[in-house]
């Protein structure tokens, strides 16, 4: 018979948020039950118990007391002064199937369904699931895996109901700055009559997320039961996905793949999301080109074919579409620069070239899935007769917003600078990754007013002295921050006329090179 190990500490509330299970223990006690730092203990307070992970210390948490972090905290109910009991925790199983993974075995549906539970009952520290990821990126998935994920990841979280309606929607993978397509099509959808329940991210390293933009219109922090009054009252919703626990994992993984610039799990982390939403028809917008995260449409259409692929095992019609994505959309970057952009399309049944044409195809791809053909035309009459700006109101007035707000009501920095031309000739190309840094150095997304507002594009004339940028911050430190990047680096490529000659390689070459042109 194994002799259980426990200790009955005092609870102490350190105030503290971690995102996870964590609890501190003094030195002498953790190692009176033999555990050490990033262990796990069960802990046990009255008919409540959980499973935390382990830190130590050795002034900061007295012997006999236990230091609890605000997750932890919250789960156990404990107050201060409680007494708990403590005791070492066996490993979970999943660490068995990680280890697995992590030399290229194949994992089983029951295996990775196992996982998954563990990461969303926060049995797993950050280092079993950084090996769990690097495992994936290491070795693949087989179509198999990335199905199992998919379920996995979508019913370990809640799922929207909305009962026979047959739910539509599009998903970005992003890389392109400006991109506030999401705000004009799902009223384009909505005013077509499909539902289309659009839940969105904040931005991570872009200036703005779909949440980010719709925030500065109308609240966005909706709850699952919001979510379905405002889909039934008006077809459709623009709302933070954070704010509901659909496929929570997905999030968990994020902030693992985020700092490691790895993205093993990006067909899951779509698809798992969207099957708890109840899609059954979906567009995969790709933004293709240089300096997005799809260079050719050659990877385009194979990662389409994946999503695709992905979709029917699902049960999920799905299309793919390759974009293009070599300059921003339109011509606002930043959440309330994007915001007005968006509201002024609509409110006045035109606007930027690129974004109109580029709504209009993706909506008109959802409507075919209804219509057979013509969606495209049917999506450029919803925004032209204005029955998509009047199903805009119905969302904003519907998530608490104010549905009269007009594009100059949404507030933007007050700190604001031109970034002018010293030449003449026509623009050939724009950094969409320098745009992205000047926007983020002026203070998006924190500061929703702060981004780049351009005036010209690819192929427009510019003349000696046009102003070809403003930048806009809340701080005037933030702006100077941005000047000195667009001092410093090439924005926007102006010249005569395009080149086709890029640059001649001479003859003589002591040590030749091969290589192969990518597009």
């Amino acid at each position: 018979m194994v002799r259980m190990i426990f200790l009955l500490l005092k609870a102490k509330i350190l105030g503290l948020e971690a995102e996870k299970p964590i609890v501190i223990l003094n030195r002498s006690d953790a190692e009176e039950i033999d555990v050490r730092p990033l262990d796990r203990v069960e802990i046990t307070l009255k008919r409540k118990r959980g499973t935390a992970i382990v830190n130590v210390a050795t002034r900061f948490i007295k012997e006999g007391e236990i230091g609890l972090y605000g997750e932890i905290a919250d789960h156990m109910r404990a107050n201060p002064g409680d007494k708990i009991y403590v005791s070492p925790s066996v490993p979970p199983e999943s660490l068995i199937h990680i280890r697995e993974k992590l030399t290229g075995k194949t994992l089983k549906d029951e295996e990775i369904k196992k996982i998954i539970e563990d990461v969303v009952h926060r049995k797993l520290s950050e280092i079993e699931m950084t090996a769990f990821v690097i495992a994936l990126y290491n070795h693949g998935m087989t179509k198999g895996e990335i199905t199992s994920l998919s379920k996995a990841m979508t019913f370990t979280g809640e799922t929207l109901d909305l009962g026979k309606k047959l739910v539509y929607d599009k998903h970005s993978i992003g890389g392109v700055p400006g991109d506030k397509t999401s705000m004009v099509l799902v009223p384009i959808v909505a005013a077509a009559g499909l539902t289309i329940p659009k839940t969105s991210s904040r931005a991570i390293t872009s200036p703005a997320g779909t949440a980010d933009r719709f925030e500065c219109l109308a609240p966005v922090d909706l709850d699952l039961d919001d979510i379905k009054k405002v889909v039934k009252k008006t077809n459709a919703c623009l709302v933070w996905g954070g704010s509901v626990d659909l496929a929570p994992a997905d999030d968990m993984f994020i902030k693992i793949e985020y700092p490691l610039s790895i993205d093993p799990l990006l067909l899951p982390s779509v698809m798992s999301k969207k099957k708890a939403m109840g899609v059954k028809n979906l567009i995969i917008d790709i933004p293709t080109g240089e300096g997005t995260k799809v260079n050719t449409t050659k990877d385009a259409e194979t990662l389409a074919e994946k999503f695709i692929e992905l979709g029917k095992m699902l049960k999920i019609k799905t299309v793919g579409a390759s974009t293009y994505g070599e300059q921003p959309i339109g011509f606002a970057i930043g959440p309330a620069l994007e915001a007005r952009e968006a509201l002024r399309t609509l409110k006045e049944r035109k606007g930027p070239a690129d974004l109109v044409d580029k709504v209009t195809h993706l909506a008109g791809i959802l409507m075919d899935f209804k219509i057979g053909s013509g969606g495209k035309k049917e999506a450029l009459r919803m925004l032209k007769s204005g029955k998509a700006y009047r199903k805009l109101r119905e969302i904003i007035e519907a998530q608490g917003g104010d549905p009269g707000i007009k594009p100059d009501d949404v507030p933007v920095g007050y700190k604001k600078a031109e970034v002018k031309s010293n030449v003449n000739g026509r623009v050939g190309w724009i950094n969409n990754r320098v745009v992205v840094e000047i926007s983020r150095a002026a203070g998006t997304p924190k500061d929703q007013g702060a981004g780049v507002l351009l005036h010209k594009k690819n192929g427009d004339k510019v003349k000696r002295g046009d102003t070809l940028f403003e930048i806009y911050a809340k701080k005037g430190y933030k702006l100077e921050r941005a000047l000195q990047i667009a001092r410093k680096s090439k924005v926007l490529g102006i010249g005569k006329e395009i080149q086709m000659l890029i640059e001649k390689i001479p003859a003589r070459i002591e040590h030749p090179k091969y290589f192969i042109l990518e597009r």
